[in-house]
């Protein structure tokens, strides 16, 4: 929570800087620097002690899409990442699905498969709340200009987390257009 620890920060300091929301469990920190179920879930509660909003990123490899254990990979992360939370505390954080075979690769998830997949998270908060309590589910794998419309226009997708399309002003300002026009739901 503190502390002078080189190359951390910690949540006070994000909040002094002005920080609202701290992306948690992406998964670069998960790959490169072995963020486990245990360590992300332990900086979703650090972030609220903070006052900060957690963004949850959680998403499948490559091989564990192939293998067929997408959802059950995503819904392990998901309940291990939001364990211990009151209830309010899990509807007031973000989650973002960003199917990491997605990430940086060329490849993407089509409209379906990211719907399917935020329609699974959806149902497996509503069972961890026992209510249909709204969590956003934000899609997180390679949000582009070309695809903003038709993943902006599936029922489940709540929004995007955009990664380097957000680099270039124009591709940004297209899926931010395309997010005002298409996100009614």
């Amino acid at each position: 929570d503190s502390g002078a620890y080189t190359s951390q920060l910690s949540g006070g300091m994000l909040k002094e800087a002005g920080c609202e929301y701290v992306l948690v469990g992406h998964s670069e920190r998960r790959s490169l620097f072995g963020d486990d179920d245990v360590a992300i879930n332990a900086k979703v509660h650090a972030a609220f002690r903070s006052g900060l909003l957690p963004i949850l990123c959680i998403g499948e490899t490559l091989e564990e899409r192939q293998a067929d254990a997408a959802a059950s990979v995503v819904t392990q992360q998901l309940s291990a990442g939001l364990a211990g939370l009151e209830p309010d505390q899990v509807v007031s954080s973000t989650l973002a699905y960003e199917p990491v075979w997605a990430i940086g690769t060329g490849l993407t998830a089509t409209p379906d498969q990211a719907n399917e997949m935020h329609a699974v998270i959806k149902q497996e908060v509503e069972s961890l709340l026992g209510s249909s309590q709204a969590t956003p589910v934000l899609y997180g794998g390679s949000v582009n200009a070309e695809n903003a419309d038709a993943l902006f226009a599936c029922p489940h997708v709540d929004g995007a987390l955009v990664g380097g399309a957000s680099l270039e002003a124009a591709s940004f300002m297209a899926i931010a257009q395309s997010a005002s026009n298409n996100l009614s739901h």
